[in-house]
């Protein structure tokens, strides 16, 4: 999810940037949306854009040569829905690249797609789905950090495929490597990660915090 900065040729790093734009500013409204109806809101925006930020800047090396992370970005789908957390996630990556040299502004757009985009969209239809047949908050919330996770690396295998097609075999034979770098490390780090959101939720529970008070109107979730 961190492609660094100037790996994508020029034209891919535009379709990535305009992918991305349209959605971040309709999270940038639906947040902003947010605080004015709820003025006690914003603390717990910054606290899951630091978690956000903290778990996704954890580099653990794969046994592969490359380097897997945690994405964070189910705690914001639980919390927020989808749109809200590519507004936060969007503004992790940017300080990550000036900051730690993770990712890169050319690659924003494409790490933003990944990471904070596609990867939370599924990690969000598979929290709803197993919430309407009425699963508890905390395994819901692992389903979704472990989908929102292993399809971020999903995202960019193909996104890496797409640019860097295989002189034989083409896009797809390019996939296959790529993922098979990332799957070997990032299957049980989605596990990991969800168990790791699942106690972010019941802590925040523990602290009186009603988690799903800020989700998006319109979706009926038991209170399982």
């Amino acid at each position: 999810m961190h492609i660094a900065e100037g790996f994508l040729p020029l034209e891919w790093c535009v379709v990535w940037y305009a992918l991305a734009i349209p959605i971040v500013g309709y999270g940038i409204y639906r947040a902003q949306k947010l605080r004015e109806r709820e003025q006690g809101v914003m603390p717990l925006l910054v606290v899951t854009a630091a978690f956000i930020f903290v778990l996704s800047a954890l580099k653990l090396p794969s046994v592969t040569g490359s380097c897997s992370h945690p994405t964070g970005t189910g705690l914001g789908v639980v919390l927020f829905g989808p749109s809200i957390t590519a507004f936060l996630s969007i503004i992790v990556l940017l300080f990550q690249a000036l900051l730690l040299a993770h990712g890169g502004i050319t690659t924003l757009g494409a790490n933003t797609v990944s990471m904070g985009i596609v990867g939370p969209a599924v990690g969000w239809l598979a929290y709803i789905a197993v919430r309407k047949m009425k699963v508890g908050l905390l395994t819901s919330g692992f389903v979704a950090a472990f989908f929102a996770d292993l399809v971020t690396y999903v995202v960019t295998a193909g996104q890496l495929a797409t640019a860097f097609p295989a002189t034989k075999g083409g896009i797809l034979l390019s996939f296959e490597a790529f993922f098979g770098i990332f799957a070997v490390t990032q299957v049980p780090l989605a596990i990991i990660e969800g168990i790791t959101v699942a106690l972010a939720l019941k802590l925040l529970q523990e602290h009186g915090v009603a988690v799903e008070m800020w989700q998006p109107k319109g979706v009926s979730v038991s209170e399982a």
